[in-house]
């Protein structure tokens, strides 16, 4: 019994987050990736890309300007307030 919670416990977790790998903090690179090309399509140099209060957070500059950016999971933009 002990073993099905497990790995009921285990599916539920990796379904519940599919962005973010390795810790709390790491965003997957195939995620970073998608973000990276569709930010650099719209002028933006991306300089960091992270995990936090459960968004994505992405660090950029444009036009000598640098910026937080807040993406949800399926990399919907979200306004976000600190």
């Amino acid at each position: 019994m002990k073993k099905m919670l497990f790995s009921v416990a285990v599916a539920a977790l990796l379904a519940a987050g599919p962005s973010f790998a390795d810790g709390e903090d790491t965003v997957d690179a195939a995620t970073q990736e998608k973000l990276t090309a569709l930010l650099v399509g719209q002028g933006y140099e991306v300089r960091k890309i992270e995990h936090e209060d459960g968004l994505i957070e992405v660090y950029v500059v444009k036009g000598g300007v640098t910026e937080e950016l807040f993406f949800d999971a399926d990399l919907n933009p979200v306004d976000h307030e600190g």
